[in-house]
């Protein structure tokens, strides 16, 4: 049995000759372009890593324990530092190789007209000693 549609016939028969039909090779012209995917290090890849470092110093700066050993090691260092210093009269570089091992986050400055000696942990804390002849060195009051 043939096929019933509801078109027109076109063709010889009618004299008419049937639409051109679309290529199946070009897309239609309203098709949307397709987004690129994000490669690997695309996408959300990069704001992970900001949040992670963000984070990271976040824990820190406020942990209790790690600006408490800063404080207590830039203290020390500025004590030794400064004995080391005006006490013994070596130089500040020969001066650092006397801390005990893991301090090696802790540098040592000096103001030679105050006679002060500044250790300081990067960011987290800065203590100074001052020598004050006989009495050796004193620490300066943390402000």
């Amino acid at each position: 049995m043939d096929q019933v549609n509801n078109i027109n016939p076109t063709g010889a028969s009618t004299g008419e000759t049937p639409p051109a039909v679309p290529s199946s090779a070009a897309p239609p012209a309203d098709a949307t372009p397709s987004r690129k995917k994000p490669g690997r290090r695309g996408g959300c890849l990069p704001w992970a890593i900001i949040a992670a470092v963000l984070i990271a110093i976040f824990a820190i700066w406020k942990f209790p324990s790690f600006k408490a050993q800063a404080e207590l090691g830039s203290a020390y260092a500025a004590r030794v530092g400064c004995s080391c210093r005006y006490v013994q009269g070596r130089s500040l570089e020969s001066c650092q190789s006397d801390f005990e091992p893991g301090m090696e986050m802790v540098s040592l400055s000096e103001d030679s007209a105050m006679k002060t000696v500044t250790g300081s942990v990067p960011l987290l804390a800065s203590r100074s000693a001052r020598y004050a002849g006989a009495s050796g060195c004193l620490m300066q009051p943390d402000n």
